[in-house]
């Protein structure tokens, strides 16, 4: 693996050895540190991949777009954050299942005050989800369900049946996008990760409540009509990101941007 050019000064510039080689997980997991936070602050980053003509799906799914060092990053990203933001949709279509505790990142948790896996929070307005799935009956950490005030009575009370916490971040049916990533502050869980899909990040774009985007380019052309990795109302205004970091595999870019 190759940085590009260098962007932060915890970060190597290369491999630690100088070569052009695969990065260890430690070696990952300090490119893609989340940066120190005040004792009131939190930190929103998105995690996503598109083909080079703006896909960030083929036929519904990011796998098929995605690769082995692609999976590689969004484990680690998954291991340094305190949540998983994901939206309901995503849920069904991808197959989520709970975070699992991983052995390579437990001493770096535990340093961070963190527990031994991310929680899942997924964010629905209808709670059409099945509270069956092993994300709800069987995680290692609660599930969160985060939806508005309005959310259908009976489905909330199956969600908490099925062991979910549910988090109300809105006053009608729709959740408040900058309103959740506040509820999850507040539970202590600041550290914040989301992986869409396209419609739940639109949603953070449009609240300005993203700090960062790692967004996988990948070397792939798919046409047809499928979602670009935000979808939604545009802003008045576009938002401007600064570089953190690029690396490349393989045809592959993996890339950070931040908030200004």
């Amino acid at each position: 693996m190759r940085r590009l050019f260098p962007v932060t000064d915890q970060t190597p510039a290369r491999s630690q050895d100088g070569a052009d080689r695969e990065w260890s997980l430690d070696e990952l997991a300090d490119a893609y540190a989340y940066p120190a936070l005040a004792a009131d602050g939190r930190w929103l980053r998105a995690n996503m991949v598109s083909t080079l003509d703006g896909a960030a799906q083929h036929e519904g799914r990011s796998q098929p777009i995605s690769g082995e060092t692609d999976m590689r990053i969004f484990g680690t990203l998954r291991a340094l954050a305190d949540v998983v933001v994901v939206g309901a949709e995503t849920v069904r279509q991808e197959g989520y299942r709970p975070a699992r505790a991983r052995e390579a990142f437990a001493a770096r948790r535990e340093a961070a005050g963190q527990g031994p896996a991310p929680a899942i929070a997924v964010v629905t307005a209808s709670m059409d989800l099945d509270f069956s799935l092993p994300l709800f009956t069987s995680p290692l950490v609660p599930t969160l369900v985060v939806t508005g005030a309005a959310a259908p009575s009976d489905r909330v009370a199956e969600a908490e049946a099925a062991g979910a916490e549910v988090v109300v971040a809105g006053e009608g049916a729709a959740v408040d996008a900058a309103r959740a990533v506040r509820e999850l502050a507040a539970r202590g869980l600041r550290r914040q990760l989301t992986e869409g899909g396209p419609r739940l990040l639109g949603q953070f774009v449009a609240a300005d409540v993203l700090d960062e985007l790692c967004l996988t380019i990948s070397p792939t052309l798919t046409a047809g009509g499928a979602q670009r990795i935000a979808g939604g109302p545009s802003v008045t205004v576009p938002h401007r990101l600064a570089p953190a970091c690029v690396l490349e595999e393989a045809g592959f870019l993996f890339t950070s941007y931040r908030r200004i």
